[in-house]
């Protein structure tokens, strides 16, 4: 296990530097991204970040309103497809990439293979979605490998439930929505990916997908059926097989908790046999099982949505103490460096959002702490290095402070950075210039850092709550150190400059085995000013230091 930071982003926005920003608009009139705009050029900007790892999001074949069909790719019904470009969740054939983002659409899926090489020539790794708990409601793969079924090809639509089943049907029952469906015919209806047993889903359901069925019995108080291993079982390990074939270095898995524990056994097992270094990320959001689906599971890491972000967004947003970062470490009790952290992804708001911070910069002290305090894998999401606000009405995405997963559109501060492929940030304002190199200069310290990446940590909070000079509501301190390196990291997520003294206790030097008495100089890192005076070290000392409003410093603290 290593620290790695991640990179997602949506080829479909990513790329299109059309400005037309239709509302609701088609593919013809809004444009698209491509996996051909991933140049060498793009991929060494996102490289030069900090970034090791991209996720594509996006990239299986999914519903969509676009016609395709001259390519032999059946037509979706539209009232079964979010937004014009559809959902990258509603999976319409996984043996197959979105033609949406090829030039050529007959070679989209060599045109993806040779964005793996790229990606990889430029020192970086490719993580892919894999969505196993749902398809789109009119899955079809054309693209399946000759000896593999198709999902419910051989299905019995008269049984509810078997575990030869890759759905679940409601007997004798028609699909009728509480939204008009416009000629499309479902019978017997299947039940809807977000777990509704009812042949009536509403618009606020995940109705454009149907559930698969992994052998449990929802029908009869949730049995699990899993002897003999379920059809489902064999035919999600075949795929993820398939995309590890094609070079991809790991899955983040959509959903992994409406997934039974033990086909990720079953699943994860067998490919890591073939390909011992690819990895498994899940999204999951019940703390519960946290430990579950990583030992048994053999899940690497999981989301930290419900503890880090959770508390780093109260915390920026002014709603809950700094001290309260304490917690949520120590919360997870020993598989902290498990958790995926970030700030931003596809599903939540943007921080410069009206609905978050309403500034990319005021979330500042927050990533350095989603960054690291652990030695947990961070991400970022595409746009938020540029303080992206997330603030359009792109169509059935809406006004939500969230960039669209669902429509055709050109994401504004995306296109200012890529300056219509040349990635030299000309068009970006001043402010956008400096939150990047902020993004920038962070994860580049987060993975050259032995402290950050090998060392241990100390949290300072709790031997400063009675410090007159350090408000634990408003500040968070803590210490990384790894043999001779020591980083000593102060946060300040006020709205004013910061004036304090930081107490660093006996027990720190005990526990971080530091030597009284040693002289040390140090050395923001963020900004490169060299703080000039001598400091010795001593037990109970008092560290002055100042920080600007929504800042921090990471300091690091060289011998003399």
């Amino acid at each position: 296990m290593s620290k790695f930071v991640i990179y997602q982003v949506l080829p479909r926005l990513f790329g299109n530097y059309n400005s037309t920003n239709k509302y609701n608009g088609s593919i013809v009139e809004n444009g698209c991204g491509k996996f051909n705009s991933f140049t060498t050029k793009a991929l060494k900007e996102i490289k030069a970040l900090g970034v090791t790892h991209i996720w594509y999001t996006g990239i299986f074949e999914h519903a969509t309103q676009t016609d395709y069909s001259a390519y032999g790719i059946r037509k979706d019904f539209p009232c079964l497809v979010k937004g014009k470009a559809g959902s990258p969740y509603a999976v319409k054939d996984y043996y197959d990439v979105d033609p949406d983002l090829a030039e050529n659409v007959p070679d989209r899926m060599k045109e993806f293979e040779d964005l793996i090489h790229r990606t990889h020539k430029e020192g970086m790794k490719v993580l892919i979605d894999f969505v196993p708990n749902h398809v789109a409601r009119q899955y079809f793969s054309d693209a399946k490998p000759k000896n593999i079924f198709d999902l419910g090809e051989r299905d019995h639509p008269e049984w509810a439930f078997s575990p030869l089943n890759n759905f679940y049907y409601l007997p004798g029952q028609p699909f009728r929505p509480d939204f008009d469906i416009d000629g499309y015919s479902e019978f017997p209806a299947k039940v809807t990916g977000n777990d509704q047993f009812t042949p009536s889903p509403t618009l606020n359901d995940w109705y454009d997908t149907v559930k698969l069925n992994f052998g449990i019995n929802y029908m009869e108080g949730m049995q699990k059926q899993f002897d003999p291993i379920p059809d489902t079982w064999h035919k999600m390990l075949d795929i993820l097989l398939f995309w590890a074939s094609k070079k991809v270095d790991g899955f983040r898995c959509d959903m992994a908790e409406m997934v039974p524990v033990e086909f990720w056994n079953f699943a994860i097992s067998r490919v890591k046999e073939k390909y011992p270094k690819i990895i498994f990320i899940a999204e999951i959001y019940k703390p519960a099982e946290y430990r579950n689906y990583l030992a048994n599971g053999k899940f690497d890491y999981l989301y930290d949505k419900v503890g880090m972000y959770e508390t780093l967004r109260n915390i920026t947003s002014r709603n809950y103490p700094a001290r309260n970062i304490t917690y949520a470490w120590q919360q997870l009790n020993g598989i902290e460096d498990h958790m995926l952290n970030f700030m931003e992804n596809h599903d939540e708001h943007r921080i410069a959002s009206g609905f978050f911070a309403g500034d990319g910069s005021y979330a500042q002290p927050a990533m350095i702490v989603a960054a690291t305090l652990t030695k947990a894998p961070v991400m970022i999401y595409f746009g938020q290095e540029l303080g992206e606000l997330g603030m359009d009405n792109e169509g059935f995405s809406g006004l939500d402070g969230k960039t669209t997963i669902f429509d055709y559109w050109g994401v504004r501060s995306v296109q200012a950075w890529a300056n219509n492929g040349k990635f030299d940030g000309e068009k970006l304002s001043t402010e956008q210039k400096e939150l990047r190199q902020f993004y920038q200069k962070l994860l580049n310290i987060t993975m050259e850092e032995k402290a950050i990446t090998e060392g241990v940590m100390y949290d300072l909070e709790y031997a400063n709550f009675n410090n007159p000079h350090f408000d634990t509501h408003e500040q968070f301190a803590y210490i990384r150190k790894f043999k001779d390196e020591m980083l000593l990291f102060v946060l300040n997520f006020d709205d004013k400059e910061l004036y304090t003294e930081v107490r660093i206790p006996l027990e720190a030097f005990q526990y971080l085995e530091l030597m009284p008495g040693k002289q040390y100089k140090a050395v923001n890192l963020l900004d490169g000013q060299e703080m000039i005076e001598e400091i010795t070290f001593f037990p109970d000392m008092i560290f002055k230091v100042s920080v600007p409003a929504w800042k921090g410093k990471i300091l690091k603290f060289i011998k003399l």
